[in-house]
Formats: C-alpha cells, structure tokens, sequence
C-alpha cells in the first residue's frame, strides 16, 4: 500500500509557472507507474500526465509543451513542472499510483492523494 500527498498548489497569473510534488510513503515506490490528473468545479476529473516505472511519459494533449512529469525514486516523489499556466489550468490536482499499467484512466489507478489547489488568474 501507498499513501501520497501532493504540494506546490497555489494562485499565479496566467504565463506563469509551478511545480506540484507528490510525495509517498512507503519502499515500493519504483513499482508504481504515477499520473496527474485535475478536476475543475462542475467537471470530471480529467487525466494530465503519467510516468511509468520505465520513466515513459504520456501527458494530455492540451498540456503538451508547457507540463513536464518527471520521478525521483530515491526521494519517492513525483513532480508536475507547469508553464505557460491558463485560466482553464486551473483545478485540484491530484497524484495516483498504478501497480498495473494505467494509460488515462482514473479507474485503473489504485491510490489517490488528497489533491493540491492551482488558481490560475488571468
């Protein structure tokens, strides 16, 4: 089992920049293929991006070019770098892990964070 929490959330202007980290807890963190996704008031939660235990990333094409997911299993941590922020960025991020290969599905992933707030004001 695996316990994340995301951080980094916050409020930027449109064209600016964070970076969301996903910290989880236990020793079998490399074993998890991880993702971002987002959900904005009123709409489902929508995929953003996943690394795999191999470090192949697939991110959602309207974040192409500006997000970047990236792993540091020494630290078991997974990052989310977002530039060129927009108005329509804005939402609750969360991180997930998969034991099993996940693509952009939030029904294959097995554990959530509590999700990170991005206000992006234009």
């Amino acid at each position: 089992q695996v316990q994340l929490v995301e951080s980094g959330g916050g409020l930027v202007q449109a064209g600016g920049s964070l970076r969301l980290s996903c910290a989880a807890s236990g020793r079998t963190f490399s074993s998890y293929h991880m993702g971002w996704f987002r959900q904005a008031p009123g709409k489902e939660r929508e995929f953003v991006a996943v690394i795999m235990r191999t470090g192949r990333t697939a991110y959602t094409e309207s974040v192409k070019g500006r997000f970047t997911i990236s792993r540091d299993n020494a630290k078991n941590t997974v990052y989310l770098e977002m530039s060129s922020l927009k108005p329509e960025d804005t939402a609750v991020y969360y991180c997930a892990a998969a034991l099993q290969p996940p693509g952009s599905s939030p029904r294959r992933y097995d554990y959530w964070g509590p999700g990170t707030q991005v206000t992006v004001s234009s």
